[in-house]
């Protein structure tokens, strides 16, 4: 018998594809995106066009396993659930006893974005709260570009993606479209026909890049500079929208004179572009309506991220491009959705502390006696990569990791559980991309003992004798009180079609009615920044890099792979081989300094770690930057990746990472 199953893509994405498994006689035989839906349009990406390979390697993890061997040997012996449920309960008991629940670090992350099984409806957090553990501050991605769009324009939400179709000028910055989100090319496409001009603002000549009409190989951590540059531009041609100034900005006069001080010789002098070049794209966003921006997250993973967001939002209502379908700014759509996530903070017996996610190094002290890893993998992930693993070392600190295949993460656990893929659980999904729910049914039964996020709770809840109802909420429940916020969707319908669009018009245009900040207007000066000790005004703050780059070391950035998602498949043979393996691309100049040949290996190295990589030289890379795609796994890798020389250390908003702001010195390996 043959079935036809709609789910949906988990992974960390904006495009969230709806997708079809055909299963037969309970087995899934192919995977293949949904021709019904508008956004997904048929077509997956290179690498989840093998997730059903991968649900079924042979190196998935199948059943619960306790360690054996010492921390970091990945040494497991095979035991029951009942076991593993009789071990954990027991532990936490005495911990929380001991130590009270805040001695518990439940590390979730972004290896699915589920509003059931994941990170975006906080899944397992109502348990958690029960005890009394820390809270857990997942502030990886893109937590210091909401933040800074926040502050001009009260949300991270802006344009629908969709309506990038009716763009005439699409400045696509900082982001690799065709590697991280390719089903918005269809819609550039679009505009493309209709006469737009493509320019991509990446310090990488990426796929997109080459792409588009035009590249600007801007330094990277300056992308705040460029934006006052291009208005400074907009002001001389005069071209500024005086009547949407007036009527729906707020703190005009005082970010025109922070404009004013940038004009394009400085701003080339900081982004080390021609200034014609500044001049020449100024003038095309002064007088093309609509002009739609693309940024997405790795635009604001440097010191200065948070306020180059905030600058980058001021752009369209300088230019009034907030009132035109296609005008505006597209970063995540997530504000947009009313789901209603209720993770029960009143189930906490007291308040409890914030441990940030990227400062795990830091954090990971004697205070934390449990360190509960799920949906991450913190090491190869996460900063600070050598100091997080002689943190996980430690043998007074207990961890359990919940995964699918054995990570770096896995070989430092003591208990480890099988978790579910998401063929074989339910789940709701929102696209941070676009504006559409997507349901995803199980298609198979769980391979081996593995057992979904939800119900490894529920499990853990019963053995240990905790009664709160909500704590035993079915994933059909959970669905059920998450949409009370979308009167429009109703749950059966959702689940027979497998995808429901937001209740917003079409086309889309934000902010039509104000903006959610104090002012209800678009602001160009805040007083929540100056509260919280930023400045006032919307100005560029530059990145570590930037400040230091004439200093003879390159900043590294770590972009994504176009085969792994984060570190997701990296253990995946085929996709693995197209990677090349660990690489790192410098600019001519800089190897013919440093006696780099391509092919050849190399260390990449500063006062934080090292690793060790093949080089690719090429004017891919502007002088004074190298560039090495995130996501293989060190112990696949030498013993390390990027993240060995990633400082962990915060943006300017949000605690953001600085992934793409670090000095390393490369030479040829020894």
């Amino acid at each position: 018998m043959e079935l036809r199953v709609l789910g949906a893509c988990p992974l960390d994405c904006p495009d969230t594809c709806s997708w079809v498994v055909t299963v037969q006689d309970g087995k899934a035989t192919s995977l293949r995106g949904n021709k019904e839906q508008p956004y997904t349009r048929g077509a997956l990406c290179v690498k989840v066009n093998r997730y059903l390979e991968h649900a079924a390697s042979p190196d998935r993890i199948l059943h619960p396993m306790k360690r054996v061997g010492p921390k970091g040997s990945g040494e497991f012996e095979r035991i029951s659930w009942d076991e593993a449920l009789d071990i954990l309960s027991s532990k936490l008991t005495e911990i929380v006893g001991e130590h009270g629940g805040e001695a518990i670090w439940p590390y979730q992350g972004t290896g699915t974005l589920g509003f059931i099984q994941g990170e975006s409806g906080m899944a397992g957090r109502r348990f958690w709260n029960a005890l009394g553990a820390s809270f857990h501050n997942m502030n990886i991605c893109s937590r210091a570009g909401n933040d800074g769009l926040r502050l001009t324009m009260g949300t991270p939400g802006g344009m629908d993606p969709e309506t990038f179709a009716l763009s005439k000028l699409i400045l696509l910055w900082g982001t690799n479209t065709l590697t991280t989100g390719h089903h918005l090319w269809k819609f550039i496409q679009d505009a493309r026909a209709n006469g737009a001009h493509i320019v991509a603002i990446d310090p990488i000549r990426t796929r997109t890049a080459e792409q588009a009409d035009e590249h600007l190989p801007i330094a990277p951590g300056t992308d705040g500079a460029l934006a006052l540059g291009l208005l400074y531009v907009v002001l001389e041609e005069g071209a500024e929208d005086r009547d949407y100034l007036e009527n729906h900005t707020t703190g005009w006069d005082e970010f025109k004179a922070e404009i004013l001080q940038y004009p394009p010789s400085r701003v080339a002098e900081i982004t080390g572009l021609p200034e014609e070049d500044i001049r020449s794209l100024g003038r095309r966003l002064a007088h093309t309506r609509p002009t739609g921006i693309r940024a997405t997250m790795g635009i604001q993973r440097h010191e200065g991220g948070g306020s180059a967001m905030r600058l980058i939002a001021c752009i369209p209502g300088v230019t009034g491009d907030w009132r035109h379908p296609g005008g505006g700014l597209a970063f995540s759509t997530s504000a947009h959705v009313p789901l209603k996530v209720d993770h029960r903070p009143g189930l906490l017996p007291h308040p409890v502390r914030s441990l940030t996610m990227t400062r795990l190094a830091d954090s990971l002290d004697e205070s934390v006696k449990c360190l509960w890893v799920y949906g991450a993998n913190p090491m190869g992930s996460t900063s600070d990569q050598n100091r997080i693993r002689q943190r996980l070392l430690r043998e007074d600190l207990f961890t359990v990791v919940m995964e699918q295949f054995p990570t770096d993460t896995v070989d430092y656990a003591d208990i480890v559980l099988p978790a579910t893929m998401q063929i074989e659980h339910l789940d709701l999904h929102e696209g941070y991309g676009h504006m559409y729910l997507m349901w995803n049914e199980p298609a198979v039964a769980p391979a081996g003992e593995a057992l979904s996020t939800t119900e490894t709770f529920r499990r853990l809840a019963a053995k240990m004798g905790l009664t709160e109802p909500a704590l035993h909420a079915t994933d059909l429940e959970i669905a059920a009180e998450l949409l009370e916020g979308t009167p429009t969707i109703q749950l059966d319908e959702l689940r027979k079609r497998g995808w429901a669009r937001l209740d917003v018009a079409e086309p889309f245009v934000p902010f039509t009615h104000g903006f959610p900040t104090p002012s209800g207007k678009l602001e160009f000066v805040s007083d929540l920044a100056e509260k919280a000790g930023l400045s006032r005004v919307a100005t560029y703050v530059p990145s570590r890099s930037a400040r230091t780059r004439k200093d003879g070391r390159l900043t590294l950035i770590t972009p994504a792979s176009h085969t792994f998602l984060n570190t997701i498949f990296a253990n995946n043979p085929e996709l693995l081989r197209r990677s090349k393996g660990p690489t790192v691309v410098v600019n001519p100049e800089d190897a013919e300094r440093r006696g780099l040949v391509s092919g050849s290996k190399v260390r990449v190295s500063n006062q934080f770690g090292a690793f060790e990589a093949h080089v690719e030289v090429s004017d891919k890379v502007r002088p004074g930057v190298a560039a090495s795609p995130k996501g293989h796994w060190p112990k696949l890798s030498g013993g390390a990746n990027a993240n060995a020389v990633v400082e962990e250390r915060d943006a300017d908003l949000g605690n953001g990472p600085v992934y793409h702001d670090n000095l390393v010195e490369i030479s040829p390996a020894v």
